[in-house]
């Protein structure tokens, strides 16, 4: 199975120490965020585990544990958007951000480790073209460290419209411009484009739309073939295996404003004081009401020998 990481909170960058303390313990335990009495623990036994999925803005911190994840495979996406402090208050400075993804590759190497630009919005100071120049820096600077760039344009979730109030959804004229565009730049440095939920409106100007942590992506990065069980996607749109994520709300310290994981700062301070790095929680510790059961986990690694032909 595939162990998520980055659909909640931001685990390398905020709680590098905490998931290397689950991995020595062998299980971690994670509230539903919709019934927090109900309780999964999951093995983190590379038995059962056969890769962990990784979305961070700043892996910095968990490059000293990579001995330690070294017998799970490993699937990283690494978020550079060009913005600054106004947007992301809390993100290390870009040219960090990139030595870091540089130093991740050399380990993991290119094929499990690709580049986020998202979410892009378009207004009077990021316009198309502006965007596009950052793209082409930061892709030049990537060149042979990753074979992969997924993008996506803001989505106005409620949180985000709280949050970010002056953002504005991304014109059609405007995402096919960009999407043009960043194809372009992507084909010069060795890069493919890949859509995130964004439909099939970019196939045309060499976006690929088919989703952008597929089955396919995890057995090049692990180098094998899985037999990945059926579920229902997250989100109608998105053709990725989702899932077992072991993150929890509230929690990011980067404080994005386009953030959909965030209700808000105070929350989110208040959440990470209360984080201890020794508990089977990322967030707090067990209470009398926990109702605790074992995921269900067995290893998707498809040991059948095949002739090639």
């Amino acid at each position: 199975m595939i162990i998520q990481t980055g659909m909640r909170t931001d685990i390398p960058a905020f709680y590098s120490d905490w998931l290397a303390n689950r991995l020595r313990a062998g299980y971690v335990l994670v509230r539903n965020p919709y019934n927090p009495t109900a309780v999964t623990r999951y093995r983190l036994s590379p038995d059962v585990v056969d890769g962990i999925a990784f979305c961070t803005k700043n892996p910095a911190p968990m490059l000293k544990y990579m001995p330690l994840l070294e017998p799970y495979g490993q699937y990283w996406f690494v978020t550079i958007t060009p913005y600054g402090p106004d947007i992301e208050p809390n993100v290390p400075p870009k040219s960090e951000v990139v030595e870091s993804f540089r130093r991740l590759s050399a380990v993991v190497g290119p094929d499990a480790v690709g580049w986020r630009c998202d979410p892009i919005l378009v207004s009077h100071e990021w316009t198309v073209a502006r965007h596009i120049a950052a793209f082409e820096e930061t892709a030049a600077a990537l060149a042979g460290y990753t074979h992969t760039c997924v993008i996506s344009f803001i989505d106005l979730y409620e949180k985000v419209k709280r949050n970010f109030p002056e953002a504005r959804r991304v014109s059609r004229a405007d995402r096919e411009a960009i999407g043009r565009a960043f194809a372009e730049v992507g084909a010069r440095h060795g890069m493919t484009i890949r859509a995130c939920a964004e439909g099939d409106e970019l196939a045309p100007f060499g976006v690929d739309c088919g989703g952008c942590m597929r089955v396919e992506d995890y057995e090049r990065a692990l180098g094998c073939r899985l037999r990945v069980p059926k579920v229902k996607s997250i989100r109608p749109a998105c053709a990725c295996v989702l899932g077992s994520d072991i993150g929890a709300y509230n929690t990011c310290g980067h404080l994005c404003r386009y953030c959909y994981a965030n209700a808000d700062a105070a929350a989110v301070r208040a959440n990470m004081r209360a984080h201890d790095p020794e508990s089977p929680f990322l967030l707090g510790g067990p209470t009398p009401d926990d109702v605790i059961h074992p995921a269900q986990q067995a290893s998707w690694k498809d040991m059948q020998l095949r002739m090639e032909i």
